[in-house]
């Protein structure tokens, strides 16, 4: 006979509450006997960083098996359950990759109090760092992925992918001969990557992706030339106003990507060398950009770094900024003052000017109405969201579907329009750095800056600024930042009145803006000398020197004296 419907809902609740009330019963038996003494502590490096996956031992005088053993976890904490009679004598050994050997005795009144039952905490252990093959295999393969990226001998991907491959090659194939070319394995490397940098990047590919169909941008660069009436000393600032703004809250390549070439048509039909406005825009995209978390890849690999949330970037560095677009208009105004004499509104046929017209329409008004209202929400989370621990990559992936379920683009050309290429960089580019982060190298230089500024604010301010803005004409600012991470955040913990995140911004303003003081100093430089050559005015890597290097040093200068007057005059 078949049973009820609610003879199986009753059966199962009966069921449920049995289940429930099982672990309460083992655990009031099980706590009748006493738990096991335990040894614990933590483990870590000469900057005061956690050790992870360090191998703890236990032995006994006899040494003939551990008494007890683990490995450290991710703040190198680790916690040894000793069964059974306790020996009368201890000695803890640590060994970790890359670093050197470390025992520690247990004394008599540790023994006793775990003959008694106690759990026993050690004092804190560091290991000191060892220098052997596998530093210099690893420091050479970031030097080479380094000058491959610099040089654009081949694609950027291409050359952290390269250094990836060696880093594994000499770890798998090379540990069978010696022990000593081990740099990390691939579950190591997997450590290194910053998955909330990669998911918030991919979210904001999808929702840039509706925008861009919409013309939003190109529109918005017409409108600006008709709103100065042709007059290039007016459009200058707005043109460079609307660039720095988009790249706020879009990436600076693709910010560029569409303002470039509705710029190039317009002065090509005025008569004027494209360059006088192109060139400004780009370094107003490369400065202003550090206004918020998203404007620049940079920022997003801070904040996931130090948890600095889009508020906070917001707040401390928009004045700043602010403060550095000026200076930067002034510069701009007086350097490209001849171009922007000789050029006339006049010059332009109506026919040409409308063709312009045409190509500048907002081709999705429906859809651009939704990407905004999805865009207005996604703000509100970015800026609300750390009072409920809701990450920016969760914000971005949100927003991305929501924008997908309502637009209802096609879902494969949406999916194509992510640009997996400059994820799968990346991700390499983690684990190349990771590779010397693991070796010590980025300890050893974090140990030279600390020695170099000591406990001085304001002089870790200058070093951390000017070196990142310098060495960023060199080294493309994106793997230069990653690799100074780590070398910030020892400085913030030693630093008296750096713990304030001060240092980190002077790192998001040196490197992002260090990107203007050359062509290879940012991936937007290199994209908009790529569509300015095709149409015929190459942006050469002396020009951009001549342009840009100055403009570094206003807009850096400008900007840390902000930073100056909020953290060590206002405090």
């Amino acid at each position: 006979m078949r049973k009820p419907v609610c003879f199986w809902l009753l059966a199962g609740l009966l069921l449920g509450l049995a289940l429930a009330f099982l672990p309460l019963k083992l655990g009031a038996q099980s706590s009748s006997s006493s738990p096991a003494p335990m040894v614990v502590g933590r483990i870590e490096d000469s900057q005061k960083q956690p050790v992870v996956g360090a191998q703890v031992v236990l032995e006994s005088a006899s040494k003939s098996t551990p008494v007890a053993q683990g490995a450290t976890q991710p703040d190198g904490l680790y916690a040894l359950s000793l069964p059974g009679t306790i020996p009368g004598s201890l000695t803890l050994h640590v060994e970790r990759s890359h670093f050197k050997p470390t025992s520690v005795k247990l004394d008599a009144t540790a023994i006793q109090s775990l003959r008694d039952g106690q759990t026993v905490t050690l004092p804190d252990i560091t290991l000191p760092r060892q220098v052997g093959p596998a530093f210099w295999i690893a420091t050479f393969i970031f030097l080479m992925v380094l000058v491959l990226i610099a040089s654009g001998t081949i694609h950027n991907t291409l050359s952290s992918l390269v250094g990836v491959t060696l880093i594994f090659a000499f770890s798998y194939l090379g540990r069978p001969l010696s022990e000593g070319l081990y740099i990390l394995d691939f579950s190591g490397a997997l450590r290194y990557i910053d998955w909330t940098v990669i998911f918030l990047i991919m979210g904001m590919m999808i929702v840039i992706a509706v925008v861009e169909g919409t013309g939003i941008f190109q529109w918005l660069a017409f409108r600006a030339y008709r709103i100065s009436g042709g007059r290039l000393w007016l459009l200058l600032p707005i043109l460079m106003l609307i660039t720095g703004v988009a790249s706020a809250f879009l990436d600076n390549v693709t910010t560029m990507l569409l303002i470039t070439p509705i710029t190039i048509q317009i002065c090509l039909a005025i008569g004027i060398n494209p360059l006088a406005l192109l060139m400004p825009a780009l370094l107003a995209s490369n400065v202003v950009g550090i206004s918020t978390l998203i404007g620049t890849p940079t920022n997003i690999l801070i904040g996931s770094f130090a948890n600095i949330s889009f508020s906070s970037f917001l707040v401390e560095l928009t004045p700043g900024v602010l403060l550095a677009v000026v200076g930067l208009v002034i510069y701009s105004e007086l350097v490209y003052r001849r171009e922007l004499r000789a050029a006339s509104a006049e010059n332009i046929s109506p026919l040409l000017l409308e063709k312009l017209s045409e190509r500048a329409r907002i081709t999705q008004p429906e859809n651009l109405k939704k990407a905004g209202v999805v865009g207005a929400g996604m703000i509100v989370l970015f800026v609300s969201g750390e009072h409920f621990h809701l990450v920016p990559a969760v914000t971005a992936l949100m927003g991305a579907t929501v924008l997908l379920l309502w637009v209802r683009p096609d879902i494969e050309e949406m999916i194509e329009a992510v640009d997996w290429t400059t994820l799968v960089f990346f991700i390499t580019l983690f684990i190349v750095v990771g590779a010397v982060q693991e070796v010590g190298l980025i300890s050893y230089i974090a140990t030279g800056i600390g020695r170099l500024v000591g406990t001085n604010l304001l002089v870790a301010m200058l070093a951390i600024t000017w070196i990142s803005a310098l060495l960023s004409t060199v080294v493309a600012n994106i793997p230069f930042t990653a690799a100074m991470l780590p070398v910030v955040g020892f400085l913030s913990a030693n630093v008296p009145g750096a713990e304030s995140n001060v240092l980190f911004f002077c790192l998001s303003v040196g490197a992002a803006m260090g990107g203007n003081g050359s062509l290879i100093g940012a991936s937007a430089n290199m994209v908009t000398a790529g569509i300015s050559e095709r149409a015929g005015y190459p942006l050469t890597y002396v020009y951009f020197l001549r342009r840009g290097f100055p403009a570094l040093l206003i807009t850096v200068g400008l900007a840390l004296a902000w930073l100056f007057l909020r953290f060590v005059v206002l405090g």
